[in-house]
């Protein structure tokens, strides 16, 4: 029959809404959200947000800090994709970004090295926000960096997209167009 309760689509937009709850990274089914401190933060702060009534201002303003932390999340991703794309990572950028409970750091000796460089990229560019504290995953990425020897090539990209400017400093389109 046409008009049948055994639809499958029929909680088609409540599934979607449910895992846009739990995806805290932007990555559908990410099952590691809670591993790194900065994503046990966002998980907490999603959990009080629930507690709380949804006209009260406290949820609103937990709401909008929750947007607002995943937002910067994808922006600084996209920064790093458009980067790797930029070097020729075209085809491996997402995989490159991909960093899961299961990841490892290839080589031990490389977690020095790959610790100076993320510090490097968060000190002399603007590849992260001022209020951004470094995270973890971003470390995994240096690392699988260094192992394809690309790890000063991307610096030395991001430096030249994403230049360090002081806070009085502005830049505008037109500067941005001849950077990028």
């Amino acid at each position: 029959p046409l008009c049948s309760n055994n639809n499958p689509y029929a909680s088609f937009g409540a599934t979607l809404a449910r895992d846009e709850e739990q995806n805290l990274w932007s990555t559908p089914h990410d099952v590691t959200h809670t591993e790194a401190d900065d994503d046990r933060v966002l998980y907490n702060m999603i959990v009080v947000r629930n507690q709380l009534d949804k006209d009260s201002e406290e949820w609103q303003k937990l709401n909008y800090d929750i947007y607002t932390l995943r937002q910067t999340r994808k922006e600084v991703r996209s920064r790093w994709k458009h980067i790797l794309e930029d070097l020729g990572f075209q085809k491996e950028a997402d995989s490159l970004l991909s960093v899961t409970k299961l990841s490892i750091i290839s080589d031990s000796q490389n977690m020095g090295k790959a610790r100076d460089i993320l510090l490097k990229l968060s000190e002399e560019t603007n590849i992260f926000p001022t209020s951004w504290e470094l995270s973890e995953r971003y470390l995994f990425v240096v690392d699988r960096l260094i192992a394809l020897d690309a790890a000063d090539e991307f610096f030395k990209m991001a430096s030249m997209v994403y230049p360090k400017r002081s806070s009085g400093e502005r830049v505008d389109d037109s500067q941005k167009a001849l950077q990028c």
